[in-house]
């Protein structure tokens, strides 16, 4: 089953937060093994139950943190009465602080490990106070709190980076998962002059049903799906960080015009681009 971060019915369409309370009667699929497109971080003061991530059964108790990747196979079977939170948020929502993909550099999100840590009770309180912070923030949603969301979100994923000795590796690197990896990385190169699968299926010496089969069966998207995303978080950059106009920016991209561009763009994030610089200022 694929599961996109509008599962959970945030008012923001890439982040959201929710307590761990009763979160399987709220969200009962999410005990069944599913593929999703997002990072979520399992934030455990106390639990009983466990997490699957891939091949690894993580049992949960207290004090625990735990982070799940885009493209990985999980379910989460937890008691009703858990205490702690559970974050949810996208490549490009956190990206957009930074001007390239950060994510990238944390050493848990690109090695191949089950990223999780336990913390001691001296770190506790600082991790309760992070937590609510972030939270408060969230649900009395005003001016600049995806900015502030950002931020917290950072803390969080530095402080995880701090602890995070990993006791799990995962062996298992599959040719398909390899081929991903690879056609990720000619996205990054090419994605101003090539949008169409077949270009890239020709530069993996592979056909582009192959291509689509290998997408669909490691992320559950298909080719033409990465291609669009990554141009889109590429635009959101460029409208975030930079002063281009609407339509240098569709040429700094490699559309054939603006008003192409435009439909684009709206078709990824439903806004304009003009609506979209408007609502991040």
């Amino acid at each position: 089953m694929a599961c996109t971060i509008g599962f959970f019915d945030s008012n923001i369409d890439d982040f959201c937060i929710c307590e761990l309370y009763d979160i399987i009667e709220q969200f009962p699929k999410l005990k069944l093994p599913h593929i999703q497109d997002f990072y979520s971080i399992i934030y455990i003061e106390k639990a009983s139950g466990s997490v699957v991530i891939d091949e690894f059964t993580i049992p949960v108790d207290s004090k625990q943190i735990l982070i799940i990747k885009p493209g990985s196979v999980s379910s989460i079977r937890i008691d009703d009465n858990a205490k702690g939170k559970v974050i949810c948020f996208t490549e490009d929502f956190f990206s957009l602080r930074y001007n390239n993909n950060v994510l990238n550099e944390f050493s848990f999100i690109k090695d191949h490990t089950i990223p999780s840590i336990t913390f001691e009770n001296s770190q506790q309180e600082k991790w309760i106070h992070i937590m609510d912070l972030l939270y408060k923030e969230y649900i009395y949603y005003a001016k600049h709190t995806k900015k502030a969301l950002r931020s917290y979100l950072n803390i969080i994923l530095f402080e995880f980076e701090r602890s995070h000795r990993p006791e799990k590796t995962i062996e298992r690197n599959t040719l398909g998962k390899s081929r991903i990896s690879a056609f990720q990385k000619l996205i990054e190169i090419h994605y101003k002059n090539k949008k169409a699968p077949s270009e890239y299926a020709f530069l993996l010496n592979i056909t582009t049903n192959h291509l689509n089969k290998i997408c669909k069966q490691e992320a559950g998207k298909t080719a033409g799906t990465f291609i669009r995303n990554h141009l889109c978080i590429e635009a959101q950059r460029l409208l975030y960080h930079t002063s281009y106009s609407v339509s240098e920016i569709a040429m700094e991209l490699g559309f054939k015009n603006v008003s192409y561009f435009s439909t684009f763009f709206k078709n990824q994030t439903r806004n304009t681009p003009e609506e979209y610089r408007k609502s991040i200022l």
